[in-house]
């Protein structure tokens, strides 16, 4: 078999590996957009292409006297906004301190973090349900924040941390002999370089609990409360609840958000690419 035939195979498998996974990965997203769009209840129905496409469920959704809808959206923004940017600002000085700083317990609480991260949120379920009552946090925005806020230091700080690593502290060094202080060292010269591993930061922080229901399930009871997984859920699970369509296009109008801030932030990833590329 000569090199010609060889590349051509090694391309063509490429190929129909990049295929098979566009398939698994869109085929889903297809159907329920088109589901979307389907007039009736069931999904049994649907098609991936409308046969007499309708905008009725997305004019249902905000239809304030059917469903909360608008209001479950608002819910759900508000935590995620509070979410992301809380835990950008508790991580970005928790990596810092862990990469420029050396003191008593660094490698300690680095495995602290480690440990922490390989145990499931779900597995302290009861502990945050007590922890909850005790506090009077349960069935509060706040309460369902600073968990959310808490569970993502472990990992994102060791993620930030690695990339904080490799800013040279000879910058530091320098701005410390120019009369700069820790602060202004942390604001002005280390942060505005690592802008790509505060999009990534953010943008995980932001897109966890808008897909969370498990613990947003567990400290939410009350209904003007519940963010867009509970409701949609709540949706289609109580007596009678056949509202399938309507569900596939409250589940379309979720990745909105997502999409706007992902495109937001897609400058920074591309240069944190460029720049993680050209570092040796």
């Amino acid at each position: 078999m000569n090199l010609k035939t060889q590349k051509t195979i090694r391309l063509t498998l490429s190929y129909l590996v990049v295929l098979v996974m566009a398939v698994v990965i869109f085929y889903p997203l297809l159907w329920i957009v088109g589901s979307s769009f389907n007039p009736g209840d069931s999904l049994s129905g649907s098609s991936m292409i409308p046969k007499h496409a309708t905008l009725d469920h997305y004019r249902d959704l905000f239809d304030q006297s059917k469903n909360n809808y608008l209001l479950w959206y608002w819910n759900t923004l508000k935590i995620c906004i509070a979410t992301m940017f809380f835990s950008v600002l508790a991580i970005s000085f928790t990596a810092y301190a862990f990469s420029r700083y050396r003191f008593v317990g660094r490698k300690n609480g680095l495995v602290t973090f480690l440990i922490l991260q390989m145990v499931p949120n779900f597995s302290a379920l009861i502990a945050l349900f007590v922890l909850g009552q005790l506090t009077g946090l349960l069935d509060t925005h706040l309460g369902l924040i600073l968990i959310y806020v808490g569970g993502a230091i472990p990992m994102n700080t060791w993620l930030m941390k690695g990339y904080l690593d490799t800013i040279p502290k000879e910058l530091d060094e320098s701005a410390r002999i120019d009369g700069a202080g820790h602060f202004r060292i942390f604001w002005q010269i280390v942060m505005p370089l690592a802008k790509p591993i505060i999009a990534v930061v953010a943008l995980f922080n932001f897109i966890g609990p808008f897909t969370d229901f498990i613990l947003a399930k567990i400290f939410i009871r009350s209904e003007e409360k519940y963010t867009l997984a509970i409701g949609l859920y709540d949706m289609i699970s109580k007596e009678f609840g056949n509202q399938f369509t309507e569900f596939a296009a409250g589940s379309v109008l979720i990745a909105l958000p997502i999409a706007i801030l992902f495109l937001s932030l897609q400058k920074y990833f591309v240069s944190g690419l460029t720049a993680g590329g050209t570092k040796g």
